[in-house]
């Protein structure tokens, strides 16, 4: 048997500039994935902080609805001659109707009701208030 003899393969034409890499730095292999997990931690920080707020303000606009129709029906009931008491009942009915607890309920010297309701946030971060309280008053105009 004869030993077999191969001629050196040449390139290509045209392909000696095409293949051309960079070498690689040992220090470089896998910066793209610590960057690539530090920018997905970051938008996870984002979204949760989003949902957070979001929550917030829509537990605001509740307390703030249940206060404003709370005052209103307890305004009725105390125009329609009832006592400060049966008006703070109806004011903690129509609160609770509308998913707030009646934290304060007080009738002013005009005939006006002021009351206070609270709604609980229900997505929270360690730094965010747990409940979100609104004020509102309802009564006679001047």
């Amino acid at each position: 048997m004869s030993p077999v003899l191969s001629r050196p393969v040449r390139p290509r034409r045209g392909s000696r500039h095409r293949h051309r890499h960079r070498p690689r730095r040992a220090h470089d292999q896998g910066s793209g994935t610590v960057l690539m997990v530090g920018v997905v931690a970051a938008l996870f920080l984002l979204t949760v902080a989003g949902v957070a707020v979001a929550s917030a303000v829509l537990a605001a606009h509740r307390a703030r609805a249940a206060a404003d129709l709370a005052a209103l029906s307890g305004a009725v009931a105390l125009g329609q001659g009832g006592a400060p008491s049966s008006a703070c009942g109806a004011a903690r009915v129509v609160a609770g109707r509308n998913g707030a607890v009646l934290v304060a309920c007080s009738t002013g010297a005009d005939g006006s009701l002021l009351v206070r309701t609270s709604t609980r946030v229900t997505v929270g971060v360690p730094a965010q208030p747990r409940a979100a309280t609104a004020l509102a008053r309802a009564g006679p105009t001047q």
